[in-house]
């Protein structure tokens, strides 16, 4: 029998942070995540998440077996901004047995209803700032850095469940070595002659003042996409520290219009092809391989681009996507992602379409009344 209980202790967070290793034991497709940043992720003292955020993490046991895990989370800053009553649910994980799905499911949709919550919604891990969404299409490759990835079977434990579509999110491929259309290079060239506009690359002297230059960006751009919560300070500097560890200043551009940044965009070089090699571990000979390996990263994940609202459609857009191609294709890269973007962002699905990126991979956020 499938028992699911509120973990306790370390020896709990342990099976919980473990799980993923059982659940896709053979699957070469699966990037194993560092245990060590696991363990800060879902620490209240290290993760600033929890500063405004109510999260509970359950484990699913069969004859002392763990079977599944799940994650009930109440952001208050989701709700607050919304004005909504959503819980969310994440960090899902079961091997393939229905039963399990439905015990985590339920016991995370009533902890949210126990605290008034009106809707589940997921996964989000914990947020759309950070991992979301159910892989649905394109099962053949790796997930890139800081993008989900799960068995195939998750979609129909969903489904059956009850919990339906509530936006699909999209992932482009780009071949760094295809031509962009003729379009987009006049667009370029208009904008790259244009006085007034400004692109230039990350400057690491000024990093803290770049940080605040992109973190009035980021939540000005994107406050009126479905789904987004603003970053707090505190989440914003918090990711920029653990990302300045792998930044290619290059990769990173802001655009400025008369001296005032307006919009920003960010690549990282994809160091899942290295998690993959680490297995979870980063002891001394995993850093030997992550230096080793860190050099042969031939692929990059174009994560984020905001504009300031009053610079849209203004050709913006296709002048940082193309500098950023054209930079990953001057270091080595073969081709990357462009991802997430939502399903009806038709403005900027379309740019990238327009740059040569190809949808390969969708995925999905599911709610339920509650």
């Amino acid at each position: 029998m499938v028992r699911v209980h509120a973990i306790k202790g370390k020896k709990d967070l342990h099976d919980f942070i473990m799980l993923p290793w059982k659940v896709y034991h053979g699957d070469r497709f699966w990037v194993p995540p560092l245990v060590r940043e696991q363990k800060d992720l879902f620490n209240p003292q290290k993760n600033p998440f929890y500063q405004h955020a109510r999260v509970e993490l359950f484990l699913a046991r069969e004859n002392g077996d763990t079977v599944g895990r799940i994650a009930a989370i109440v952001n208050e800053n989701h709700n607050r901004f919304h004005n909504e009553k959503t819980g969310f649910f994440g960090f899902f994980e079961a091997l393939p047995d229905y039963s399990i799905a439905e015990r985590l499911l339920t016991v995370a949709r009533k902890w949210l209803k126990q605290r008034g919550m009106e809707v589940m919604r997921g996964p989000m891990n914990f947020s759309t700032n950070e991992e979301c969404g159910l892989l649905i299409e394109g099962f053949d490759s790796s997930p890139l850095i800081m993008m989900t990835y799960n068995p195939r079977y998750y979609k129909g434990f969903m489904e059956r469940y009850g919990l339906h579509k509530a936006r699909d999110l999209f992932a482009f491929w780009i071949d760094s070595s295809l031509r962009p259309s003729e379009k987009v290079r006049r667009i370029f060239k208009k904008m790259s002659e244009r006085q007034g506009v400004r692109v230039r690359h990350l400057n690491m002297k000024d990093f803290d003042q770049e940080v605040e230059r992109i973190k009035a960006i980021y939540n000005s751009a994107w406050s009126g996409n479905w789904g987004f919560v603003p970053m707090t300070d505190e989440e914003f500097d918090h990711l920029a520290k653990l990302l300045k560890r792998i930044v290619v200043p290059e990769l990173v551009l802001i655009a400025e219009v008369d001296g005032e940044p307006v919009a920003f965009s960010m690549a990282l070089p994809d160091y899942n092809q290295v998690l993959k090699r680490l297995n979870g571990r980063l002891g001394p000979v995993g850093v030997i391989k992550l230096l080793w390996f860190s050099r042969k990263i031939k692929q990059a994940r174009l994560l984020t681009l905001g504009i300031k609202e009053g610079y849209r459609k203004r050709g913006i857009d296709s002048l940082l996507y193309m500098r950023t191609l054209l930079t990953a294709r001057e270091k080595g890269y073969v081709g990357g992602e462009v991802s997430w973007t939502l399903e009806d962002n038709l403005l900027i699905n379309r740019a990238i379409e327009m740059m040569g990126g190809k949808l390969y991979k969708k995925y999905r956020i599911y709610e339920i009344e509650i």
